[in-house]
């Protein structure tokens, strides 16, 4: 028999089934939903191409886990309706965060590739959010239970929310991904991160651009043994570790961690570690963790530890923070602050009690605009080695 012995059809699909029941599937528009036959052609096929000048309109979600040795070709773009009172309701849920997805994607041995383009359609999700904070906002992509996973080579416009959220997976690499969530109104497109790591390990993320308004890519709990390398990040809230310690009761782990070559512009952080304080919080451990060779441009704190985050003063002293930070490389960070806090370029606050340990900083060359005068470094509760350690003086005790 020929490899393309039987040609079956159904509405928006071409499948060609082989000897084996193996098959290759090229997906056409349908003119309605077009989910539905994504999901039979995912569950049908080994290689699923969607080809260029195609556009599929996804109405429903897609839940396409547990396959084996998949090649999805996007080669034409897969947009999603902006239907809110819909997807609010029937996106797939994530307890963690509070989160709902488009689209979930896993199993082993699955690659997703081809030059095309995934599109949120966030305009609307974005004037949504500015008068319902509340709103669930879908995330554009989501890795759940994959392992051996790679992205690559496809552009990402627009996610109402977070771009892609990597849960519960092992053995994942994203390469040569172009992301740009930005919005043409006056309401921002915010918490559009570009990567969430969560309960996974042996992530690799490379060779991107990222324009998006929160941070470029965080390392939630429980994400160990990370490379980030050769991203250039503009408009983002940093490469983060955290936050951490959200959730009374739970302990999170961020092991084993290295962004570098990175290039970090128009943001709010730049390298950063940031854990919760208070009353009712969780406890962790951030370890070796390094930060190398960042440039940064016009950034409001570009090296930042923050184990008060989103915690206020009075009860961050009287609740200090149960996340312990230890053996922590800041190395090669150069380029200007914005300003935002006149010449401070650097900040390490740690709660007391040796909560941070083993904190280095080697090869630090940032700056202030010019009318605040030289940089200063601030840090609070930690003792700080590296040939840049003199920068930070004594630090205050609390």
């Amino acid at each position: 028999m020929g490899i393309f012995d039987a040609l079956l059809t159904v509405p928006g699909l071409l499948l060609y089934a082989t000897a084996a029941f193996a098959a290759s599937c090229t997906l056409t528009a349908s003119g309605g939903d077009d989910a539905p036959a994504f999901v039979q052609a995912y569950s049908a096929c080994s290689t699923i191409t969607i080809p260029q000048n195609t556009v599929l309109n996804i109405s429903t979600p897609m839940n396409m886990t547990g396959g084996v040795n998949k090649h999805i070709s996007l080669q034409g773009t897969v947009k999603f309706s902006p239907n809110i009172d819909y997807w609010s309701g029937h996106g797939y849920y994530f307890a963690f965060q509070d989160q709902i997805t488009f689209w979930i994607l896993g199993g082993e041995n699955v690659r997703l590739d081809g030059g095309g383009v995934l599109d949120g359609v966030g305009q609307p999700w974005y004037d949504a959010f500015a008068s319902n904070s509340s709103l669930l906002r879908p995330i554009l992509l989501t890795i759940f239970q994959g392992r051996n996973v790679q992205i690559q080579d496809i552009m990402m416009l627009n996610g109402p929310e977070w771009i892609n959220f990597v849960t519960d997976s092992s053995d994942v690499l994203y390469n040569n991904i172009h992301i740009n969530a930005s919005s043409t109104s006056k309401n921002l497109a915010k918490n559009t991160d570009g990567w969430d790591i969560y309960r996974s390990d042996n992530v690799t993320i490379q060779n991107s651009i990222i324009n998006n308004g929160d941070d470029c890519v965080s390392f939630k709990p429980n994400s160990t043994n990370i490379l980030v390398s050769n991203l250039n990040c503009n408009g983002s809230h940093g490469i983060s570790v955290g936050s951490l310690g959200q959730y009374p009761g739970e302990y999170d782990i961020v092991a084993n961690v290295t962004s570098i070559n990175v290039r970090m512009a128009n943001a709010e952080n730049g390298a950063r570690i940031k854990a919760f304080a208070g009353p009712d919080v969780g406890s962790g451990l951030v370890k070796n963790i390094t930060f190398q060779n960042f440039t940064e441009a016009n950034v409001d704190y570009p090296v930042v530890i923050d184990q008060c985050y989103m915690t206020a003063a009075n009860a961050c002293a009287a609740y200090p923070s149960n996340t312990y930070i230890e053996d922590i490389w800041f190395t090669g960070i150069s380029g200007t602050s914005s300003g935002n806090e006149k010449s401070l370029v650097a900040s390490l606050d740690c709660s007391p009690d040796s909560r941070c340990s083993n904190i280095n900083v080697d090869n630090l060359d940032l700056a202030p605009p010019a009318k605040y005068g030289n940089a200063t470094y601030g840090c609070q509760n930690v003792n700080i080695t590296g040939d840049a350690a003199s920068l930070f003086g004594t630090c205050t005790t609390t």
